[in-house]
């Protein structure tokens, strides 16, 4: 039994529709065992795909093939992350929140004042 490459993304749950599954294919962000693949390519038992998810990478191991989506504990049954890719995703975890740890959201919304404010800002910047 083979699946397409843009059903299995959807079925494992990587994706939320087979559109952004597609999209994502065609856009790059999906490589099948090292090659960049087309969205009807089909889906074997023990490949392994590079899945690049916004700032997020996942390298897997396909376990089993479904072209049904179904629960999320079912769904993590399809694949298996590689212990490489697991410690790459915390230890970007962990950067982004370094870097993002002295950020203090503002509690308002910035008023007229504000706004001028930044607007002055960013022109002197930009000079």
């Amino acid at each position: 039994m083979s699946v397409r490459l843009d059903k299995w993304l959807w079925a494992a749950r990587f994706f939320k529709t087979r559109g952004l599954a597609r999209a994502a294919i065609d856009g790059g962000h999906v490589e099948l065992n090292g090659t960049r693949a087309k969205p009807s390519k089909s889906v074997e038992v023990g490949a392994q795909l590079s899945i690049q998810k916004g700032q997020t990478q996942f390298t897997i191991d396909v376990l089993a093939l479904s072209d049904q989506r179904r629960g999320a504990p079912e769904a993590q049954a399809l694949y298996q992350e590689t212990d490489d890719s697991r410690k790459a995703r915390e230890e970007a975890a962990l950067k982004r929140q370094a870097l993002s740890a002295g950020i203090m959201a503002p509690s308002t919304r910035p008023n007229k004042k504000d706004r001028r404010e930044i607007s002055r800002l960013q022109r002197q910047e930009s000079s």
